[in-house]
């Protein structure tokens, strides 16, 4: 615990400089902050069912028994194109003991996202929610519509820890999903 306190620290000295405002990009940059959920003060596991961007159903309920991380992104977010490489790195090393699941916001269709994931050789699945009826599961946790956010999720499926803005690190998001694996 105590060393996982420390790694946070570590990042969020070392993370993304916040900005005020929404500038000239149409988003709001997070500060690559790390907040954790006490297991005890976890709400309701998170409902959420949807549509990946290759068309296939997915639900959030049928990944439950491990962590899940949800990466909230946009492909034209430039945070979200700067922390791709990190998710895919940090899916590398615990994919096996979490489940990944990217949450794609604003893009205009389904064939955009595609093509970021293509690029980004992003191995796990993405739900779709160019209406923001999906994110809305998220609400009070992260910004509705500002990405990136990326939700960690306990095996019961409720939220144990989010990080506003691009991920600082992969140990980070490592480190937060080992935390959640062991608290319960």
């Amino acid at each position: 615990m105590l060393a996982f306190a420390g790694v946070l620290v570590l990042a969020l000295l070392t993370g993304c400089s916040s900005v005020a405002g929404t500038g000239d990009r149409g988003y709001i940059l997070g500060n690559g902050q790390v907040s954790v959920v006490d297991a005890a003060d976890r709400g309701k596991p998170i409902d959420l069912d949807g549509t990946t961007l290759d068309g296939k159903p997915l639900s959030i309920a049928d990944l439950r028994g491990k962590p899940t991380v949800i990466n909230v992104w946009w492909s034209q977010c430039g945070p979200c194109r700067a922390e791709a490489p990190d998710l895919v790195s940090a899916y590398d090393k615990i994919g096996k003991n979490a489940s990944f699941v990217g949450l794609n916001i604003r893009d205009t269709s389904a064939d955009q996202g595609l093509d970021f994931e293509r690029e980004h050789d992003v191995p796990y699945p993405s739900i779709y929610d160019p209406d923001g009826a999906a994110i809305l599961a998220f609400a009070g946790h992260v910004r509705l519509s500002a990405p990136p956010s990326t939700v960690v999720l306990d095996d019961q499926g409720r939220v144990a820890g989010v990080i506003s803005g691009a991920i600082p690190s992969v140990r980070t998001l490592v480190d937060l999903v080992d935390e959640v694996s062991h608290d319960g």
